[in-house]
């Protein structure tokens, strides 16, 4: 009984950072129709979010981070979500940007990540390069999808690596050697890319740098196990299991309020055609119950997942593979889980779903926007099935 009570108190996190998430709420809530509109998270709604050091949670402690651990990760995001899908998509990548600072010098870091409204987004950029110099590199290239990086104070580009020659760098295994450099926002030139179908307050949009310069020691490889300065937990974890439960968060957040506010429309609707409200329709009431039923068990496959490697990490062990293997399979599915939930909402209530500004509406349009992103697409099963079986597969995004 006793590992059973432990068990339950590892999935609910830290109920203290989590209140700070469910104080915001309300303020997040209030501000979806600006964040919508404008494709922005308003300034007002950041210092509520910087307030409550939002954008902290995984930064190490050594740089005035919360470093807190993924399963509170987790329920923050998942909080952020159901108020607003844009907010707690920026909050979710600014924390595994921030996990960067444990693979930077502390002077560096603390440098980047002292200013406490510090947030750090980047993006990929298939045309880029940095070519080695005296001191550093000149970066060139265009990046894009760098989600929040319109609120950011510095930015991520991801790179290849050049001799001064041309010739590019390899790794021992003959694959391209890589880096990201760390730049100032305020040192790029900003293209406006998002108009898109959800996630419209991420603004994640594109920029650019003509031969920059950046200093060596800003920056960094994200494999985490090769120049991570940092010996916390959270750290021999990686930022790409703690992107997976994020945005996994996001896609359970929006799929909970979903659930709810049909609950509210299957009250009081009468469909056209129909002799009764919709909450008294049989196929209506079993397919919200295998909703609710596969959602539930999609976020708790998480947490528990989740909390069973912190054990493991907190005493010291790293990640394995078959643990970051189950952590896809379980982000993967949640968000897939929480897509069929939403689309049983949205095609249950009918025509009412359709119109702009309904909340059905809107996070329909988010959470097939999430499906879409690297970590919700559905090709990761395919990965996972071959490893299972034996398969050589690329584990890149594992």
């Amino acid at each position: 009984m006793d590992n059973l009570i432990a068990t339950a108190a590892d999935l609910t996190g830290d109920r203290a950072i989590i209140a700070r998430a469910e104080a915001v709420r309300p303020d997040v809530a209030a501000a979806g129709n600006d964040i919508e509109n404008k494709r922005r998270l308003p300034p007002a709604l950041l210092d509520r979010l910087h307030d409550a050091q939002l954008f902290r949670l995984l930064l190490p402690r050594s740089t005035d981070g919360i470093e807190t651990d993924p399963v509170t990760f987790f329920h923050v995001i998942e909080t952020i979500a159901k108020a607003d899908a844009s907010t707690a998509w920026c909050l979710s990548q600014a924390g595994g940007c921030a996990m960067s600072a444990a693979y930077l010098d502390l002077p560096v870091a603390r440098a980047i990540f002292g200013d406490p409204r510090a947030v750090l987004a980047w993006g990929p950029g298939p045309k880029v390069r940095a070519i080695e110099c005296e001191g550093g590199y000149g970066v060139t290239g265009v990046w894009a999808f760098a989600s929040g990086g319109r609120h950011a104070t510095w930015l991520g580009a991801h790179c290849p690596i050049f001799a001064a020659d041309g010739t590019p760098r390899l790794e021992a295994n003959g694959m391209p050697l890589e880096r990201t450099m760390l730049v100032r926002t305020e040192d790029v030139e900003w293209t406006d890319i998002w108009n898109t179908v959800g996630l419209r307050g991420t603004a994640s949009d594109q920029f650019a740098l003509n031969d920059f310069f950046v200093p060596t020691d800003h920056s960094i490889t994200r494999e985490f196990d090769r120049e991570c300065r940092e010996s916390g937990p959270l750290y021999r974890m990686g930022a790409g299991t703690c992107y997976q439960v994020g945005f996994a968060g996001v896609a359970c957040g929006i799929a909970r309020s979903t659930l709810d506010d049909f609950v509210e429309v299957a009250r009081n609707k009468v469909p056209r055609g129909a002799k009764g409200i919709l909450r008294d329709n049989a196929v209506v009431q079993t397919g919200l119950a295998q909703a609710e039923v596969n959602l539930r068990a999609a976020r708790g496959f998480v947490l528990q997942s989740m909390a069973e490697i912190w054990k493991d990490l907190v005493a010291g062990a790293s990640i394995t593979v078959a643990q970051r293997i189950t952590v896809r399979m379980a982000a993967t599915n949640a968000i897939h889980k929480a897509r069929e939930a939403v689309d049983f909402a949205y095609n249950a209530a009918g025509a009412t779903a359709i119109f702009e500004g309904h909340p059905l509406e809107r996070r329909f349009r988010d959470i097939h926007t999430v499906t879409q992103q690297l970590q919700g697409q559905i090709r990761h099963f395919e990965t996972v099935g071959a490893w299972m079986m034996g398969v050589d597969v690329d584990l890149t995004f594992v």
